[in-house]
Formats: structure tokens, C-alpha cells, sequence
């Protein structure tokens, strides 16, 4: 490897993202990821425009773009389809010069593949060390990070641990943290099978959500007329459905179109079903030694607010930034530290927080006050809520300067 090296721990949306931003710095980058696949396809995703903004200085923004559907129409709904906000995409992206954009995670995932080189990705292995590695005998250069893994060992700069939620380095350099606990909801989800349309036979609502009782239906359309729906569910950890699909069917008969339609446009095998777990105890840090934790590993957050991918996209891009402009990994650490951590914290709290008093609030009578509070609410107030997380500007990405 080259003077500056980087091993990024985990081949996620924030894995590749920090490795392409590590690549403009002029690093040379090993993304090594355990899963044998790098795609999600039984998902997908919104970015609002700060995460449009971080791709876009990653230099793949417009291949995102194109394998996206623009979010203007949708909202926020009841069971029975009683409106109660309005989505304007076209006010929220004159607003933010960036429009919020529906893709599926596998097409995110290959382009962000595609901008990297075939060699750099070593997926299937798994790492099994990460520790200070030997200086060589009269070595003037910093202590580097030896990194193991199938059988493999490389002596890096810098080591991203962008492994997840269940973050096994984060386990190793904070033993002391309780880790991630569950959220109280549990989230079933699919891809359709097929375009699916609305009643009158156009296309449906780019994006919207339905909250009643103690649950939450929504769905992202795509370019091709497919969409995406999930179904939140506040229920004991750990339960799971012979059926999901059977089960998701029963649990939200009766709510309104096009609900019924995108179930069955999917295929029961194509459900997903995993528990929404969060680090709801902040960690004290994002960075040890010459570790950066990105993304889930460092904040995962509840889906609530739409942010998850998008934090890790903005501390990929920040933390290239860093490397590439400060005059040593320490600085350019403490760096990202102080930038992210403080934001990227205060948006997960605010994630909880929109979770229950949107999916999780399952009382009649708060129901009924949280609609009518909707309601009553300014479109203006609307806007400026979407606004508070997602009015970002990315830090620009320089060749590095930075010594190792």
C-alpha cells in the first residue's frame, strides 16, 4: 500500500461512501466486508437533500439521481385516508437547492461499488484483528493499525470501522458502553413485485405515511412504477410471523388505498422483518487511536426522521474532508469527532422522539390530539421542520495533505 493507507471496516452505504471520499484524498482504500453480497434488494430508501449533497461530493450524485424517483407528492395520512399534512417536495427543494429522492438500496449500492476499483472490495472475510502493529526497526513514521482478516493481515493509517449496528469494533474500543437496545417497534418491508397505481389509475404518491394505532404503513415509489412499503409495528423484541406477509395483510385491513394494492403486488418471500434497535446511550466518542466509527456503528438511529443513511453519508464525506485538509490523522480525528458527533447525536434524539409521537403513540385520545395538532400546523412550519436536519453543506474533499 501507498504512505496513506485506510481499511474501512464494513461495505454498507457509509463503508463505500467513506471509501470513495478517502480515494479523492488521495488514500489508497481496503473496504473488507463480511457479508458474501454488498446489496440490500428487499429495500429502499429516501435521501432528503443533505444526503443528495454528500453523494454529490463523493462525485455520484448524478448516477444517483438517475436511478431515483424525485419525491414531490405524498404526505402524511389516517387509517381511513383523511389527509392530515401535505408533502410539497417542490417548496422543500426550492428551499435546499436539492431535491429528496426515492432509490432502491441495491441501485445505491452498486453505483457506489461502481466508483470504486473491483480490487479494492474484499467481501466474505471477516475481521478478526484490529491492534497497533510492530514499527519496523528505526521507523520514523507514526505507529500504524494492523488489520486481520481471512487469512490476510495489512498494516493501515487509519481503520473506519462502518461495521453496524452490532459494531464489533465498536464493542472492542468502548467495552464499557451498553451497546444498542431495541426500540420497541419492529418494522416488516418489501419491494413489490410490479408498478402498482393508484386508484383513479395513475401513479401513486411518491411518498407517504400512515399513522393509527400504534403502527405506521408508508411507502417510496420508484422510476419503474415499483415501490417500496414498510409496516411498523410497536411489539414485544423478537417477535416473529409464520406469514409476514399473511400478518401484515391482517394487520392493516381496512386502511386506505394504495395500501391493499402494494401488498399485493409483492411476493411473501420477499418480506423482510428485523427489530429497530438503536444506541440510545450516546457514545463519548467517534473516534480511538487511529479508529473513526461511521454511520449505525457510531449513531444508529430509528428510521423515523429518514436520517440513518443520510448521517452516514454526511460523516463519510466529513471525515474525508478532514484527512484530506488537516496536517495529521490525530488532528484531521478530532476533527470529525467535533463535526459529527454532536449533530449526528441531536438527530437520533430526534428520531426517538418523532417515533413516539408518530408510530409508536398508540393511546385514542393522543392519537386524536397529534392529528389534530397536524392539522392545525402552517404548511410554512411544515417546511421549516423538514428543513432543521436535512439543510446541510458538505465540507469540500481536497487531496490529502495529511501526513500519516
Amino acid at each position: 500500500m501507498s504512505s496513506n493507507s485506510a481499511v474501512v471496516v464494513g461495505g454498507g452505504i457509509g463503508g463505500l461512501a467513506a471509501a470513495i471520499g478517502l480515494r479523492l484524498a488521495g488514500w489508497d482504500v481496503t473496504v473488507v466486508e463480511r457479508a458474501t453480497e454488498l446489496d440490500d434488494a428487499g429495500a429502499g430508501i429516501s435521501l432528503a437533500a443533505n444526503g443528495l449533497r454528500a453523494l454529490t461530493t463523493l462525485g455520484v450524485g448524478e448516477a444517483v439521481e438517475a436511478a431515483s424517483r424525485r419525491q414531490y407528492t405524498g404526505g402524511t395520512r389516517t387509517p381511513s385516508g383523511r389527509r392530515l399534512a401535505r408533502m410539497d417536495g417542490t417548496a422543500l427543494e426550492r428551499e435546499l437547492g436539492a431535491p429528496i429522492i426515492g432509490i432502491p438500496r441495491a441501485a445505491l449500492h452498486r453505483i457506489l461499488r461502481e466508483a470504486l476499483p473491483a480490487e479494492s472490495l474484499v467481501i466474505g472475510a471477516e475481521v478478526t484483528a484490529v491492534e497497533a502493529a510492530k514499527p519496523a526497526i528505526g521507523a520514523t513514521r507514526p505507529p500504524r493499525i494492523r488489520v486481520e482478516y481471512g487469512g490476510t493481515a495489512l498494516d493501515a493509517d487509519l481503520v473506519v470501522a462502518a461495521d453496524g449496528i452490532g459494531s464489533r469494533l465498536r464493542r472492542r474500543l468502548f467495552p464499557d458502553h451498553p451497546g444498542p437496545v431495541y426500540s420497541g417497534s419492529t418494522v416488516l418491508r418489501a419491494i413489490t413485485e410490479r408498478p402498482v397505481e393508484g386508484t383513479t389509475g395513475d401513479s401513486i404518491a411518491d411518498f407517504e405515511l400512515t399513522w393509527g394505532h400504534g403502527a405506521e404503513f408508508g411507502h417510496i415509489a420508484f422510476p419503474d412504477g415499483r415501490a417500496e412499503w414498510h409496516a411498523v409495528l410497536t411489539a414485544p423484541a423478537g417477535v416473529r410471523y409464520p406469514d409476514p406477509l399473511a400478518e401484515v395483510r391482517r394487520r392493516f385491513a381496512g386502511w386506505h388505498e394504495p395500501i391493499p394494492a402494494l401488498l399485493a403486488a409483492t411476493r411473501p418471500e420477499a418480506v423482510l422483518h428485523h427489530d429497530v434497535n438503536e444506541l440510545v446511550t450516546p457514545l463519548p466518542s467517534f473516534t480511538a487511536g487511529r479508529v473513526a466509527l461511521l454511520g449505525d456503528a457510531a449513531h444508529a438511529m430509528t428510521p423515523h426522521l429518514g436520517q440513518g443513511a443520510c448521517q452516514a453519508l454526511e460523516d463519510a464525506v466529513t471525515l474525508a474532508a478532514a484527512i484530506g485538509s488537516e496536517p495529521g490523522v490525530e488532528s484531521a480525528l478530532a476533527r470529525y469527532d467535533a463535526e459529527r458527533r454532536t449533530r449526528s447525536q441531536a438527530v437520533a434524539r430526534d428520531a426517538r422522539r418523532a417515533g413516539r409521537m408518530g408510530q409508536q403513540l398508540a393511546y385514542p385520545l393522543a392519537v386524536a390530539a397529534r392529528n389534530a395538532a397536524i392539522r392545525l400546523t402552517p404548511p410554512g412550519a411544515m417546511v421549516r421542520t423538514a428543513l432543521r436536519h436535512a439543510d446541510w453543506t458538505p465540507p469540500q474533499i481536497t487531496a490529502a495533505t495529511t501526513r500519516a
